[in-house]
């Protein structure tokens, strides 16, 4: 058995290794439909405040359906309610493609579409994550995502460089149908499960406005994971540069539709290697020091991306950006999954979806309303910036952050 397999021991749990590899083609396609959307909106408008509408209509229906769909994750069939999403996700993938052959220059119909994909994405993410601690025991759970993070940077390196590659020699289009049948892949891998996770009679909420606010005011109540919450999403909100890369691909660095792709995938690029090297180790240390100073890289690594005008040290700049998200990412994910109990479990990561998506996605409305008056280099350093003054914020208000240690909280969670 490879050295990576025995390291990484949940992928000694069946179920556990069925997900990550169906997500591993579907997250590919994904991000491949991703970078599509924001080439194809800014080819048709040349606005950067129409690219930062992307991300204003993607988060509305997260942040519509985010109580509900977390109450419906905990009171279903997780893996039931993932294959209704992903189709759901596909077909609109469909919708896209479809749109991108009869050449529509109108970008509502697109809004839409991304609004209903993200309606969608809405009921997948609370199913999936809350579906996670129940195909590995407890001391796999940190390693369990860590391997989620290092698939997902594997796919939006594939996905984005991908689609780049494809839209410079096939057309936009292809980007779409093939994102469309990736979802065949989790499809096939959860019919292949065998596990069937049951939540308790007891513990299963009814669908309420009351079992709603259940989920909420347990976040609220619980500062460490409220915090971890809070600090992801300023940092997000502010230094979030993705819905500008078309500007810095076309008009900033001049690489056109291929090195658009790849700048696309450079966050993805170092957050793989740095999700590999947390994969072969069993959990982290001192993670509380570890999740502040990553944020503070992230901010750092914004702002060097923000003065770059050279292609590769653009290229490397949100490489490290990518790798200190990923940290955060692993550490704030074990955080709340630790500290949940599992009757909530999808009420909880559907208010984290709030967070840690409706950072970025405001972040890029935020992002395209600075470009449009100041331009895009002053709109991605005073992100950075921003980013960093969050951080001390959130620090001095929560500086238990400082000092949490995972490994004595599962000590007592075993005792």
């Amino acid at each position: 058995m490879p050295r990576f397999v025995r390291r990484s021991t949940a992928l000694r749990h069946r179920d556990f290794r069925l997900l990550l590899s169906g997500l591993l083609v579907s997250v590919s396609g994904s991000m491949m439909q991703s970078a599509a959307i924001l080439w194809h909106v800014y080819d048709i408008t040349h606005d950067p405040l129409a690219l930062g509408a992307v991300g204003f209509v993607r988060i509305i229906p997260i942040i519509g359906f985010s109580m509900i769909s977390g109450v419906v994750a905990d009171s279903f069939d997780r893996r039931k309610l993932m294959l209704a999403a992903q189709g759901g996700m596909a077909l609109c993938a469909v919708a896209l493609a479809l749109l991108a052959t009869a050449n529509v220059r109108s970008v509502w119909p697109i809004y839409l579409v991304a609004a209903l994909s993200s309606a969608f994405g809405a009921f997948d993410l609370p199913a999936r994550q809350a579906l996670v601690p129940s195909l590995v025991p407890i001391e796999d759970l940190s390693n369990a995502f860590s391997l989620n993070a290092t698939m997902f940077q594997i796919g939006s390196i594939v996905g984005p460089a991908s689609s780049g590659i494809l839209i410079s020699h096939f057309g936009l289009p292809w980007a779409y149908w093939i994102n469309a049948l990736s979802f065949f892949a989790i499809i096939a891998a959860l019919l292949a499960m065998t596990a069937r996770p049951v939540i308790a009679p007891e513990h299963r909420p009814s669908l309420s406005l009351s079992a709603a606010i259940e989920g909420l005011r347990f976040v609220l109540r619980t500062p460490l994971i409220f915090s971890s919450m809070l600090l992801d999403f300023f940092a997000t909100f502010f230094s979030s540069a993705t819905a500008l890369l078309p500007i810095y691909a076309r008009d900033i660095l001049h690489v056109g539709a291929t090195g658009y792709g790849w700048l696309y995938a450079a966050q993805a690029v170092g957050a793989l290697v740095t999700g590999l090297l947390l994969s072969l180790t069993s959990t982290l240390r001192r993670e509380g020091p570890v999740l502040l100073i990553s944020v503070f890289i992230y901010g750092v690594a914004t702002i060097l991306f923000g003065f770059s005008r050279m292609f590769w040290f653009s290229f490397v700049a949100l490489a490290i950006g990518g790798a200190a998200d990923t940290v955060s990412m692993v550490i704030r994910n074990t955080i709340r999954q630790l500290n949940t109990p599992d009757h909530l479990r999808g009420r909880t990561v559907a208010i984290n979806m709030i967070f840690f998506m409706g950072g970025p996605q405001l972040g890029e409305m935020e992002a395209g309303v600075v470009a449009s008056w100041f331009g895009a280099p002053i709109s991605v350093i005073s992100g950075g910036v921003c980013c960093i003054l969050a951080l001390v914020g959130v620090t001095w208000k929560w500086p238990f952050l400082w000092k949490y240690d995972e490994s004595a909280q599962i000590s007592a969670l075993h005792s």
